[in-house]
């Protein structure tokens, strides 16, 4: 049986939906995670490398991608790291998105890329208790 997929997007996919992504895939034992950006950056936020090695998770090898059809098809759960992402989302998508309001890292204090980093996991967590108890997807 195909494992569950939750879907994470932001509009750069450097940042908050890789550290996302991270977190889901070490815990998840039912499910897998992938992550997207509407406008890709062309590399990785070197901040989101350095709060996630801190933490023992290296990201060095994550690259942004392109947020596409396909994903959004075969999505079981999309989270959105803002509303502005929700906004940009297409509407027949919109029922199966979850808005995480989580602050883009841009122009943010090393402290506060730190404070995101531990938001984000946190909710992680809450997902993860969710569906894998539940079982359900949206």
């Amino acid at each position: 049986m195909k494992k569950k997929t939750v879907l994470f997007v932001c509009v750069g996919n450097s940042g908050r939906s890789l550290m996302a992504e991270a977190f889901f895939e070490q815990v998840s034992k039912t499910w897998t995670a992938a992550s997207a950006g509407i406008k890709p950056d062309e590399k990785i936020h070197p901040w989101t490398v350095e709060v996630m090695k801190e933490i023992g998770i290296n990201m060095s090898q994550r690259r942004p991608k392109l947020l596409d059809s396909e994903m959004l098809k075969e999505a079981d759960r999309i989270v959105a790291m803002d509303s502005d992402v929700v906004k940009q989302m297409p509407p027949e998508h919109l029922l199966r998105t979850e808005n995480w309001n989580i602050s883009p890292l841009l122009g943010k204090r090393m402290e506060e890329v730190k404070q995101i980093r531990d938001a984000i996991k946190k909710k992680v967590q809450q997902l993860l208790t969710e569906i894998e108890t539940s079982g359900s997807s949206f």
